[in-house]
This record gives structure tokens, sequence and C-alpha cells, in this order.
């Protein structure tokens, strides 16, 4: 039932909230992106998913850049990484990631965390 127009240009809202899957988990936490030509930036991520997540950052970022991820977890010793995430939408300092490529034992550790959270 969804259309594709939403992702080109003025339907960022839309694409942001309507291709939204999975349950979101509310969280205040550091994440470190690394994009192409040593493209770096720092963000808080504000929600995550087993797909996503929604993050801020002074950090410029545009629909379409492909980002590796380090995303500092609570609990967690190490960094959960992603692979290659896509940036869905913009508004503002706000922008939504899809987790591309994620390493199997990164997404079950990312699905356990949910799990617990919802518990």
């Amino acid at each position: 039932m969804q259309n594709k127009q939403g992702q080109e240009g003025t339907g960022q809202a839309m694409t942001g909230e309507a291709e939204r899957r999975g349950r979101r988990l509310p969280l205040n936490r550091r994440l470190f992106f690394f994009g192409e030509e040593d493209f770096e930036g720092e963000a808080t991520v504000l929600d995550i998913s087993t797909n996503g997540c929604r993050a801020t950052s002074l950090t410029e970022v545009k629909t379409g850049f492909v980002l590796k991820l380090s995303l500092f977890l609570q609990d967690q010793q190490w960094p959960l990484r992603v692979d290659q995430a896509v940036v869905r939408w913009v508004e503002g300092q706000c922008f939504g990631l899809e987790f591309i490529s994620i390493r199997p034992a990164q997404r079950e550790r990312l699905r356990s965390i949910l799990m617990k959270a919802k518990a």
C-alpha cells in the first residue's frame, strides 16, 4: 500500500514515518559515523529498531549518504557496528538511518537489547 513517491525530495517526513518497521526503543546514546572521503561525525541516537534508528547531529548529513556506524549502547563493552546504513530522511539536525548491512552477530546483539528493553 505504500508508494515510492516519499523517497524523493519533499516527501522526507513521509518516508521517515511510513517506512518504519518494527518496535522502536527510545535512547540517548552516542553514535559515531563514517562515510566516504574521510567524512565522519558524532550523533546522538534518539531511538532504534532492528532496521534503523533516528539520530541528531551537528554534522550535516544528506539523504542518500551511505555510512558505517559505531553505536555505544548501555551495558555493552563494545560498540554495536553497522557496516552500511543509508540516510533515508533529514529534518533539521535530525535524520533517519536504515541499516542495510549488519553482520548477523551484531543484529542478534541489537535484537537482544530490544527484547530486554521490552520485557
